[in-house]
């Protein structure tokens, strides 16, 4: 498939944030999306390298879709573990001025993460705190995903950030800077996250990462297969 450019496009990008995750991507799975013209690579943990990451990622395959796969960890009793979401917005949690119960979030002080003002980008839309995503037929309500430099250590973690996202039903640290590089470069992207643990919870033994991640590609499979 080609641009208009006559260079090589990629149908389906899939982004996985870490190793750990990428090795329970399942033979059938690569060989499923390498059918569909498509490519996984690591866009790396956390937001900074995240978003540079996945700007380089688009600008190399010119991808007609993006897609966030991995896992997270779900605020409240709306997602299950070791089962899987594709989510509607993504909200960003941590960027502004202050911590704790005193953080006050980009928005609620008058400024956008991105202006909207720049010159030649294929979509200038203004950036808030949150970004909305591609809809898919799954994706029977909109659900919340919030996006933290850090993951919550407890309870208390979680309700400071409940406090700012009272509808969120799970956080992640990669969403929010994957959704901001494909919105600046005008590529629709779906977030399917597997649900590992309880945000808060930094027990590992609690975690079902593996289930998760299994979870999760499934619920991209069937997606690619619509």
């Amino acid at each position: 498939m080609f641009d208009k450019l006559g260079e090589a496009m990629t149908s389906w990008l899939i982004l996985v944030p870490t190793a750990i995750e990428l090795q329970h991507l399942p033979i059938h799975f690569l060989k499923l999306i390498e059918s569909k013209g498509g490519a996984i690579e690591l866009c790396g943990f956390g937001p900074i390298v995240a978003a540079a990451r996945t700007a380089a990622l688009i600008a190399q395959h010119s991808p007609q879709q993006v897609v966030l796969c991995g896992v997270a960890g779900a605020i409240g009793n709306t997602l299950r573990i070791a089962e899987a979401s594709c989510f509607g917005a993504v909200g960003c949690y941590g960027v502004g001025v202050g911590c704790g119960p005193d953080q006050m979030s980009a928005a609620s002080m008058g400024w956008r993460h991105w202006s909207g003002d720049g010159d030649g980008l294929a979509l200038s839309m203004p950036i808030g705190d949150v970004i909305e995503l591609h809809r898919t037929r799954e994706l029977a309500q909109k659900k919340l995903l919030i996006s933290s430099c850090a993951a919550s250590q407890n309870e208390s973690d979680v309700a400071i950030k409940l406090a700012t996202y009272p509808t969120a039903v799970a956080e992640d640290m990669e969403g929010f800077a994957v959704a901001a590089a494909c919105q600046l470069a005008g590529v629709p992207l779906v977030i399917v996250r597997g649900i590992s643990n309880r945000a808060g919870d930094r027990d590992h033994r609690n975690w079902k990462l593996a289930e998760a991640m299994l979870a999760a590609v499934a619920l991209v499979e069937e997606m690619i297969e619509l």
